[in-house]
C-alpha cells in the first residue's frame, strides 16, 4: 500500500488546495499518471501518481485545503489483477438481475469480440502502445475534440500521451487553422477570434421564462488567489503610473526583416516582447532601485535580473519569470517567454518558475489595448505594461510621418520611487528600443 501525500510545492508553500481528482476509488493508476489537481499560492498543477495500482481510498475530497504532506490517498500495489476480476464481477453483476438468456449473448460478443478482432482495440490505444496505457481523461478529451492520438506526441513516462500533450496539441491546432482560414467564409471566422467573433459563439443560452434572475458560482481557487493578491497590492503600494510613447519603428524593421529567417531557423515567431524585454532588463542595470523591493524600513536590492511574464489562462492570469534576463539576447528571451507561456497554459511549471521575480512585464497590448495602469506584483516595487504597437501620424521634423507607435506605461511604487526616476528609467528604456543596435540572428 502506497500513501499519496499533498506535495510541498515549493520552499514556502505549506498547503495546498486539491481541486480535482482525475482517479476515483477502484480506478487502476500508473505510475506518473496525473492523479489530482492542486492549486497553491503559487501554480495550480497536477500531482503524478506515486505508484501503479489501484486507488484504493480517497482520503481528502474536492476543494479541501490542507497542510504539506497529509496523506490524501493511498495506492494499492500489485492489484492488477483485482482490477480485471473487479470488471468482470460489475458485469456479473449486471448479468444477475437481468434475464440470464437476454444477458448471455451480450457478454458473448464483448468476450468474443477482442480475440477475432484485435485491430479495432488496438486501434485507439495505438498512439499509447509504445508508452503506456492513455487516462481516461485524455481518451474524453480527444472524443470530444474529435482528436487524432496518432498525431499527438506523448511527453510522459515512457511516451505515454498525458492530459498536457492534447492541450498542447489543441494549442497549435488552434493557431494552424488561422492561415487557411484565409481563403474561404471561415477567413471571417478565424480572423475574427480577437475580437468580436468569440463573443457570440461564447454567449450562453437564454434562460427560459420565469427563472431566476442571477445565477451564484463561487470563486475558482486560482481567482480568489488572484483577487487576494491584487487587494493586498493595493493596500500594501503606494501605487503611481508613468506613461511614455515610443516609436518602435526600428523594431519594427529589424522584426520585419528577421522574423521569416526567425521563424525557419529556430522554429519560433518573432514578437515584440522580448524586445521590450531586453530592453527593459538593460534599463533596470541602470536603475537599480527597480529591481529592488521593500523589507519594513530596509530597502533589497536584487543582484539577479528576474523579470515575470504576465501570462492570461483561461481562468486567471500567472506570472512566470525568466531568471537572468539582463544575460539573454532576443532569441534566448523569445525561446523562454514561448517556453514558459506554452508550459503555463498546459499547467506544467514548476513552483520555482512562479517565484524569486524582481520585476514584471505585462503584455496587455497583445489584446489590442492601448494604455493600462498594471497592478505592482509584490513584493516588487515596479511593472512595465506594454500597448499594441499601432501604426499613428506623427511630427518628426516639422513633417507628419506614419511610425510604429507604442505607448508603455509603467507603475510603480511611490514609498520607494519618486516620479523623477520613474521617468528617467522609462527613457532609458525607451531610449534602447528607439535607437535599436543589436542584432536578432
Amino acid at each position: 500500500m502506497t500513501d499519496v501525500v499533498m506535495p510541498q510545492m515549493g520552499e514556502s508553500i505549506v498547503e495546498g488546495t486539491l481541486t480535482k481528482w482525475l482517479k476515483k476509488p477502484g480506478q487502476r493508476v500508473e505510475r506518473d499518471e496525473p492523479l489530482f489537481e492542486i492549486s497553491t499560492d503559487k501554480v495550480d498543477t497536477e500531482i503524478p501518481s506515486p505508484a501503479a495500482g489501484v486507488v484504493s481510498e480517497v482520503l481528502v475530497e474536492e476543494g479541501k485545503t490542507v497542510a504539506i504532506n497529509t496523506v490524501v490517498a493511498r495506492i494499492e500495489e500489485g492489484a492488477t489483477a483485482a482490477a480485471e476480476p473487479a470488471a468482470s464481477a460489475g458485469a456479473s453483476v449486471t448479468q444477475a438481475p437481468a434475464p440470464a438468456a437476454v444477458e448471455a449473448p451480450a457478454p458473448t460478443p464483448v468476450a468474443a469480440a477482442p480475440p477475432p478482432s484485435p485491430s479495432p482495440v488496438p486501434s485507439p490505444e495505438a498512439p499509447a502502445e509504445p508508452g503506456g496505457p492513455m487516462s481516461p481523461l485524455v481518451r474524453k478529451m480527444a472524443r470530444e475534440h474529435n482528436i487524432d492520438l496518432s498525431e499527438v506526441k506523448g511527453t510522459g513516462a515512457g511516451g505515454r500521451i498525458t492530459k498536457q500533450d492534447v492541450e498542447a496539441y489543441l494549442a497549435q491546432s488552434a493557431a494552424a487553422p488561422a492561415p487557411p482560414a484565409a481563403p474561404p467564409a471561415p477567413a471571417p471566422v478565424a480572423a475574427a477570434p480577437v475580437a468580436p467573433a468569440p463573443v457570440p459563439q461564447s454567449l450562453p443560452p437564454l434562460p427560459p421564462p420565469g427563472t431566476a434572475k442571477t445565477r451564484v458560482e463561487p470563486l475558482s481557487t486560482m481567482r480568489t488567489k488572484i483577487a487576494e493578491h491584487m487587494v493586498l497590492s493595493q493596500r500594501t503600494s503606494a501605487h503611481v503610473t508613468t506613461i511614455h510613447r515610443v516609436d518602435m519603428t526600428a523594431i519594427a524593421k529589424v522584426r520585419e526583416r528577421s522574423k521569416a529567417s526567425f521563424q525557419a531557423n529556430y522554429g519560433l515567431p518573432l514578437t515584440y516582447l522580448p524586445f521590450v524585454t531586453r530592453a527593459a532588463a538593460v534599463a533596470l542595470r541602470h536603475f537599480p532601485l527597480l529591481n529592488a523591493s521593500l523589507d519594513g524600513a530596509n530597502i533589497l536590492y536584487h543582484n539577479e535580473v528576474n523579470i515575470g511574464i504576465a501570462v492570461a489562462l483561461e481562468n486567471g492570469l500567472i506570472v512566470p519569470v525568466i531568471r537572468n534576463a539582463d544575460e539573454k539576447n532576443v532569441l534566448g528571451l523569445q525561446r523562454t517567454i514561448v517556453d514558459l507561456a506554452a508550459r503555463a497554459r498546459s499547467r506544467q511549471l514548476k513552483p520555482d518558475e512562479v517565484a524569486g521575480g524582481t520585476f514584471s512585464i505585462t503584455n496587455f497590448g497583445s489584446f489590442g489595448s492601448l494604455v493600462g495602469t498594471p497592478i505592482i506584483n509584490q513584493p516588487q516595487v515596479a511593472i512595465l505594461g506594454v500597448g499594441t504597437v499601432d501604426k499613428t501620424p506623427v511630427v518628426v521634423n516639422d513633417a507628419i510621418a506614419i511610425r510604429s507607435i507604442c505607448h508603455l506605461s509603467l507603475s510603480f511604487d511611490h514609498r520607494l520611487i519618486d516620479g523623477a526616476l520613474a521617468d528617467q528609467f522609462l527613457g532609458k528604456l525607451k531610449s534602447v528600443l528607439e535607437d535599436w543596435a543589436e542584432e536578432v540572428l
